[in-house]
């Protein structure tokens, strides 16, 4: 089972998404914090921690994701106003993106994703992803084919080439021969520069 951090300046806020992860059984709480210099300040081994951003303005919030993703995957918590924008998160090392006035499922549903290796943006969120990070999000510039895109997404996603066999309806050697193609066409040598080059381009929201 992932183990999670939450760091929530509210404590009853913070004492309630404690008490709802640990109960969803997908999750177990690992560390859960004010600020992140006490989350650090800690040594538990973590898989994912979720930030909350909705107190925070502007640029001062990177340094302190970029911290936290050092040492795991990271969901930020968002407001409409004050938080920095996508792109300088994803810079940061942020990987989920969850809106203030999302509830408990569609926050266990993103630390579960980000937890073992994706990426998430909740759907309150989309809308706002796709206009600021994939202005041109119906071409793509290395020449992927549209089967190849599917296939990024997938891969970014964290599915094996099996069960993304099972999900477009091919063989695992074809799959295999796509991923081949990506990585040539993307020059990336594994699956985590995959993932971050599948995030920058927006192929995760179609």
């Amino acid at each position: 089972m992932p183990a999670c951090a939450i760091v929530d300046q509210h404590p009853v806020r913070r004492a309630g998404l404690e008490r709802f992860v640990a109960e969803s059984g997908r999750l177990s709480v690992a560390a859960s914090a004010r600020c992140v210099d006490d989350l650090l300040a800690g040594d538990a081994p973590l898989d994912v921690a979720i930030v909350d951003l909705t107190g925070w303005s502007g640029d001062p919030a990177l340094p302190a994701i970029g911290r936290v993703a050092d040492r795991c995957p990271v969901v930020v918590t968002m407001s409409w106003k004050g938080s920095p924008g996508f792109g300088a998160l994803l810079r940061a090392g942020a990987r989920g993106f969850v809106a203030d006035h999302c509830d408990g499922h569609v926050i266990v549903a993103a630390l579960t994703t980000v937890g073992e290796g994706g990426f998430y943006v909740c759907p309150g969120l989309t809308g706002r992803f796709e206009a600021e990070m994939v202005p041109g999000r119906n071409v793509d510039p290395a020449g992927l084919a549209p089967r190849e895109v599917e296939t990024l997404r997938w891969i970014a996603q964290g599915l094996t080439h099996a069960q993304i066999a099972g999900r477009m309806g091919l063989t695992e050697a074809t799959v295999n021969t796509y991923a081949k193609r990506i990585r040539a066409k993307l020059n990336a040598g594994n699956k985590a520069e995959l993932t971050r080059i599948a995030i920058e381009r927006g192929h995760l929201t179609r």
